[in-house]
């Protein structure tokens, strides 16, 4: 099995450590800032073996250069954007294989949020690592890609099992439900996660990890039928203050 830890840092970042005990290997995923994933490690006895980058964005990646100092790491990310991720020693795609211990994670190409992002998909525990294409009841903003690149990634998520586990990278799932109540206020499944999240996050607990079947009955985006509809709900989330 692997263990999986939630390490908070920055504002609202979840930084992702990944644990084999048969093997002893631990996995950092998208480490914002390197403080909190080292003692998090420490504290366990784990010794970091791997990094792996979803994105470029500084959030993800600041904390990668301090770790590999520390621990002489291996940082594996989407080759799409190796030249935005000075760090990075291999560069992977669409199909390749990552591995912790003998647990294989195949990468997935989901770009939209940047043009070369990339998620961690490993069936045998299921789970999916991210980064910023999906949250609880939320995506990613456009940044680099389009609606339809949306679209088409969340589809591919919401195709997997629905007991995969999804660890996105940040705690938005607050803003995220008041949104969905006001895009789709008849939603029972809706109203009663919003209030499960209301919540957890009164005592300060994460609402991450998620899983399919859940975005696939409270995630308005990932429930819009055609890129016309995901394409206005992501602008009015954007404009969004509720």
């Amino acid at each position: 099995m692997i263990e999986v830890v939630c390490v908070p840092a920055l504002s609202d970042n979840y930084i992702w450590l990944l644990h084999d005990d048969r093997s002893g290997d631990t996995v950092v995923v998208d480490p914002g800032a390197a403080g909190p994933v080292l003692a998090a490690a420490s504290a366990r006895g784990w010794t970091i073996g791997q990094i792996w980058i979803t994105h470029w964005h500084g959030d993800h990646v600041d904390g990668n250069a301090a770790i590999k100092a520390a621990t002489g790491c291996t940082i594996t990310g989407p080759a799409a954007e190796a030249d935005r991720i000075p760090t990075l020693d291999r560069g992977v795609a669409e199909g390749d294989t990552v591995r912790i211990g003998a647990v294989a994670a195949t990468v997935l190409e989901l770009p939209a949020h940047t043009a070369g992002h990339i998620g961690f998909h490993l069936a045998e525990p299921a789970m999916l690592f991210s980064g910023d294409v999906i949250f609880a009841m939320g995506c990613g903003r456009l940044f680099e890609g389009t609606a339809a690149q949306m679209h088409r990634a969340l589809g591919r998520i919401a195709a997997l099992d629905p007991d995969t586990r999804i660890y996105g990278a940040h705690e938005y799932t607050a803003s995220n439900a008041r949104f969905a109540l006001v895009t789709e206020p008849d939603n029972a499944a809706i109203r009663d996660r919003a209030a499960a999240v209301k919540a957890l996050r009164a005592v300060g607990r994460p609402t991450l990890p998620t899983t399919v079947g859940l975005e696939r009955a409270t995630n308005p985006f990932v429930r819009s039928p055609d890129v016309a509809t995901l394409a206005a709900r992501r602008t009015a989330k954007d404009a969004f203050r509720g």
